[in-house]
């Protein structure tokens, strides 16, 4: 009898703690994560998607939720996009709060779920050029088609609608005649299994998806995020490469390593680091301004003139400055919207011109400035204070010879068989050329063309 009643403890325990451990669960909130994507599918677009799913999963979310309006975007980028919702494996929703048109749609057709806001469309998801809106060739288009089949297989929709999307030759019986491609209104998409229902908010899809006791995370940009954010605005894009033309400009005036190479280094640094980020710069592009910044200074220091190297080595730093800033494909720019594409080219040719009049218009000043005098030895120490700067005797001013390397402004200069050092007041002059000393102060001789 006391077994029996041990054994009836043992049974009423297990009870009591299967009914706590079943309530516990039941007040325990589900995560609906809530991702917004408002904007063009681009390589930020594709990094902002990656970045949430991560995090979403890292909270340990119940729900990943899509609120979507777009008109679509790079087909890479939304292909990026679509295989990351296939293969999450938290359950994916979408809410369309008007359009989820070309890759938009691509996307929706990729979540579990789709549900659409009135007035809402999906589908129009022909490949177009980024410049006019025309068709792009075929082999766009056949890539989306087929991405836009297996994505609706996989998800258990219909593929030859999915397809007919892209497509305007497809016909399918009963929804869609050959001449135009395919898109859903609300009620269109529910009755063809594109939409599970109509709502009018968030709130709605959750509770469709019959989810009482819910918290809702919204996906925020992180510290990195923004500071990234911050450095691809055009704004400041063109601030540094003004900085980077501007301290390459007067490193060449300055002999030895200092300030303004520093600066342009810097410049460099945060101008493609953040487009690199975002998969907007590639190795190449970047390589490609390394080796016009090379180019450029083979030119200035090692070769005699300025040709073909120098015109090189410009075209490279703008081409790598250029083609940084915008989702190409290579020289392809199919994909790339003609506003993107002109901004690119506007700003990194208007810095340039900027760049060259501030040098032009400030470097005679800059002595002059306070600032300048804590980094820089400004004043003028005169004879009559009791300074004396002269290196060299009075017997050489006037003196002729030759240039023995190259002057820019600084190098060598060859005096009667004596090698000295000098520059000239900020022209360059090839190796070999005659010149004259018209000042002996300072460290090194002052000289002139003859």
């Amino acid at each position: 009898m006391k077994n029996y009643f041990i054994l009836y403890c043992i049974i009423f325990s297990s009870l009591i703690m299967t009914a706590y451990a079943f309530q516990e669960n039941d007040n325990e909130k589900k995560i609906v994560y809530v991702l917004e994507v408002m904007d063009n599918i681009d390589p930020r677009m594709n990094r902002k998607v990656r970045l949430a799913l991560e995090d979403a999963q890292s909270k340990e979310a119940d729900y990943f939720l899509v609120h979507m309006d777009t008109y679509g975007g790079a087909v890479n980028d939304a292909d990026d996009i679509r295989t990351l919702l296939l293969e999450s494996k938290i359950p994916t929703l979408v809410f369309i709060d008007k359009d989820a048109a070309s890759a938009g749609a691509l996307i929706s057709i990729a979540c579990d779920s789709i549900y659409m806001a009135p007035g809402a469309s999906i589908g129009a998801a022909t490949v177009v050029m980024g410049a006019g809106g025309d068709a792009a060739p075929d082999k766009y288009q056949s890539y989306m088609r087929s991405m836009m089949r297996s994505t609706a297989e996989a998800n258990g929709r219909n593929p030859k609608i999915a397809e007919a999307m892209v497509d305007e030759s497809l016909e399918v019986e009963g929804i869609s005649k050959a001449g135009s491609v395919i898109t859903f209104s609300v009620s269109e998409a529910i009755e063809n299994g594109f939409c599970e229902a109509q709502v009018n908010s968030i709130e709605e899809v959750i509770e469709k998806q019959q989810i009482s006791h819910y918290e809702i995370i919204e996906y925020k940009l992180g510290t990195t995020e923004t500071i990234i954010s911050f450095f691809l605005n055009p704004a400041v894009s063109g601030f540094l490469i003004l900085i980077i033309f501007a301290g390459i400009y007067f490193e060449i005036q300055t002999p030895g390593v200092g300030f303004p190479l520093a600066a342009s280094i810097i410049a460099v640094t945060l101008y493609f680091i953040p487009y690199y980020l975002t998969g907007l710069a590639e190795n190449w592009e970047i390589v490609v301004f390394i080796l016009g910044i090379i180019l450029l200074a083979l030119e200035l220091f090692v070769i005699p003139g300025f040709g073909i190297a120098g015109i090189l080595g410009i075209i490279g730093i703008l081409t790598g400055l250029t083609l940084g800033m915008i989702p190409n494909d290579v020289f392809d720019f199919t994909f790339v919207p003609s506003g993107e594409l002109f901004m690119a080219v506007v700003t990194v040719i208007l810095s340039a011109v900027v760049a060259v009049g501030m040098i032009f218009l400030l470097a005679p000043k800059v002595n002059q400035w306070k600032a300048f005098s804590h980094i820089a030895l400004a004043d003028t120490q005169d004879k009559k204070a009791g300074y004396t700067s002269s290196w060299y005797g009075e017997d050489l001013l006037g003196k002729e010879g030759l240039t023995h390397t190259r002057l820019m402004p600084s190098g060598k200069i060859i005096i009667d068989d004596e090698i000295y050092d000098a520059h000239s007041r900020g022209d360059f002059i090839d190796k070999g050329e005659k010149i004259k000393v018209i000042s002996t102060e300072g460290t090194s001789l002052t000289v002139k063309k003859q």
